[in-house]
């Protein structure tokens, strides 16, 4: 994502095997494949970067920035997409199409990243995105909420939380339901974890501040540990992304480590989401990450790959096609 101190107008090559996958031919609709164009059922590109799967049901919901060229000017909007097999997925519609909120001085404005939660106690949809101007100098939050969860969101509030700047977001909801924000702060060199307050239209605490000057953070829960992922601030460009554990939010974690060879920069992707799908055999985590192409928003990739994960240790595999049964959790690779 773009920085006050990174600059999209000049990226570096990227690595050999983003540009193979990026000059792939159509992909098998049997397969989810890296870095390809991933299609609807109106067979129109995906618009979901940034964004975040809830798991209702048999069936997946899919938000995230939709980026489409015909979009109007400084009109924001974020897309809803559902499937039951993680692969083909189903236009439900444009769930924000916001005009600048009132409070946000300059001409023009930045929604970045939504991340969609469902508050069992309310019974709402709650979104939470990154909210900014032009110049990244307000570095906040917005809320969006909704009675369903592809009903119309409504924008309610932007925000600092806690008084903090916040720009790359991330989400997690823990086994037990509570829900937290992730958000980086350029000031205090680090990102926070913090609980939301019941109805989630609100931060509580601060569970934990993690010290590197790191964003996108997202998170996962898997068989006792804490795993972490988060990426270094490099603007649009992709690099290494790193993770760490600990046994409980609060800390301590442990030192950041390279979740694919440095040299692939994370294979040309940066960190938005861990979908954990607990199957009826196997418990999967699948990386989620944006493939940014900054001069064509539009026609940004996904990078989607099952982790190898377990004992403290994470690895991101060589993207190749596969698929996986989302009853059993069953991974299979073509």
């Amino acid at each position: 994502m773009p920085l006050l101190d990174a600059s999209p107008t000049t990226l570096p090559a990227p690595p050999a095997i983003v540009q193979t996958m990026n000059s792939a031919a159509a992909p098998d609709a049997r397969w989810i494949t890296p870095g390809a164009v991933w299609s609807d059922d109106r067979r129109q590109e995906i618009q979901a970067h940034g964004g975040n799967v809830v798991h209702i049901g048999d069936t997946f919901y899919w938000f995230g920035e939709d980026r489409s060229m015909q979009n109007l000017r400084n009109h924001k909007y974020v897309a809803c997409y559902s499937s039951t097999d993680l692969i083909h997925w189903t236009f439900r519609k444009q769930v924000v199409a916001a005009t600048q909120p009132t409070g946000i001085d300059s001409f023009g404005w930045v929604l970045e990243r939504p991340k969609v939660y469902f508050n069992a106690k309310t019974g709402k949809f709650i979104m939470y995105a990154h909210v900014d101007d032009r110049s990244y100098r307000l570095a906040s939050v917005g809320i969006f909420t909704s009675d369903t969860v592809d009903g119309d969101y409504k924008f309610v509030r932007f925000f600092q939380p806690f008084g903090l700047e916040s720009r790359d977001i991330g989400q997690f909801v823990d086994d037990d339901g509570t829900a937290y924000l992730i958000f980086e702060s350029r000031p205090t060199k680090g990102f926070y974890i913090a609980q939301l307050t019941d109805d989630y239209l609100d931060v509580a605490t601060k569970t934990c501040f993690i010290k590197e000057p790191m964003e996108g953070g997202t998170l996962v829960h898997y068989d006792g540990l804490y795993y972490c992922i988060a990426s270094w601030m490099s603007g649009w460009a992709p690099n290494a992304n790193q993770y760490a554990t600990a046994k409980s939010l609060a800390g301590p974690w442990s030192a950041f480590s390279n979740i694919a060879p440095p040299a692939s920069k994370t294979y040309g992707s940066q960190s938005t989401f861990l979908l954990k799908v607990v199957g009826s055999q196997k418990t999967e985590v699948i990386f989620m990450g944006d493939m940014w192409k900054p001069r064509s928003l539009w026609d940004s990739r996904y990078l989607w790959m099952p982790l190898n994960i377990g004992g403290g240790k994470v690895s991101i595999p060589a993207p190749r096609p596969w698929a996986i049964d989302a009853l059993t959790g069953l991974v299979t690779y073509k």
